[in-house]
């Protein structure tokens, strides 16, 4: 073999070994970017509500993302949202893009104490689908809430499928997805989705609604069904830190949408320890590290 012949085989050879590291590194981080599941905090629970902090704040604490609030409702006519000016919007990209930390769903938090059934909706819904599309995000997160709660109030049924089905049909434009919190059980829950009929609303799964009302969490998974869950809120009412809570089997839950080949975002929106109950590092800190480790290991 001629020196050349040695030369240029040997250089074969070191692009192989470098071709081969380069795409051990590519696999490592095409991976981490389509982790199954992804572990969220509400901003507004984390007090970054519509704060560029929150993300921060949410890298700090080692979540991949943040559920991003539209702001504050009371008795304006929309939301106290910075996401409709262009320039505020691109400061929460930017920091997004900066620290890593992304944004599962835009929240309507304000609807935890309004009524969708009976305020007018539209300028809130076509705010939300707006920031929305303007920031690239899939999912919005509309809890019923107190004066919607159809197990209280079953008269206001007919007029919350109308509205779904409407709200439906707008976010659908963007082929986004609206994900509804109330406090039906999953089969009435699901009940209530096939009677909207709609592929653009579907279920943000709460832990504490589930426990609240002495139902099983792995049971009322498997009842809803992958179809229906666009997101999880995976945590309980604020007593000790999830890892510590004997009401909610994490690793069950894992193996059970594993099997329903599930993925998306959980999101921690409380349990936090009421003998610390401020320290905001700490509770969320913790409550993130957990789920990370049983869903990410």
């Amino acid at each position: 073999m001629n020196l050349a012949h040695f030369k240029k085989s040997n250089i074969i050879a070191i692009l192989a070994v470098l071709s081969c590291s380069f795409n051990s590194c590519a696999t490592a981080q095409a991976s981490k970017n389509e982790q199954q599941y992804k572990v969220a905090v509400c901003d507004w629970m984390i007090l970054k509500r519509q704060k560029l902090g929150a993300f921060g704040l949410a890298a700090e604490i080692k979540a991949d993302g943040i559920e991003l609030d539209m702001g504050g409702l009371g008795n304006r006519p929309t939301f106290e949202s910075k996401l409709g000016d262009p320039v505020e919007r691109q400061k929460f990209l930017d920091k997004s893009k900066e620290t890593g930390v992304g944004i599962s769903s835009i929240a309507m938090s304000g609807f935890y104490a309004q009524s969708f059934a009976k305020r007018e909706i539209t300028p809130m819904i076509d705010d939300c689908i707006k920031t929305m599309k303007d920031m690239n995000v899939k999912v919005a997160y509309l809890p019923l809430g107190t004066q919607s709660d159809l197990i209280k109030y079953p008269e206001l049924r007919p007029e919350v499928i109308r509205r779904l089905k409407w709200a439906g049909e707008q976010v659908g434009k963007i082929d986004g997805v609206i994900a509804i919190e109330t406090s039906l059980s999953a089969k009435e829950e699901k009940k209530l989705l096939e009677e909207v009929g709609s592929k653009y609303i579907k279920s943000s799964f709460n832990f504490a609604n589930a426990v609240d009302n002495g139902r099983d969490i792995v049971s009322e998974l498997k009842i809803l069904g992958k179809k229906h869950l666009a997101q999880i809120h995976a945590s309980n009412t604020d007593k000790v830190w999830l890892e510590n809570d004997t009401a909610i089997d994490m690793p069950k839950i894992k193996q059970t949408l594993d099997e329903m080949k599930w993925s998306g975002w959980l999101i921690v929106e409380r349990s936090r320890d009421v003998t610390q109950v401020h320290n905001v590092r700490a509770n969320y800190g913790a409550n993130v590290a957990y789920l990370k480790k049983i869903f990410q290991n």
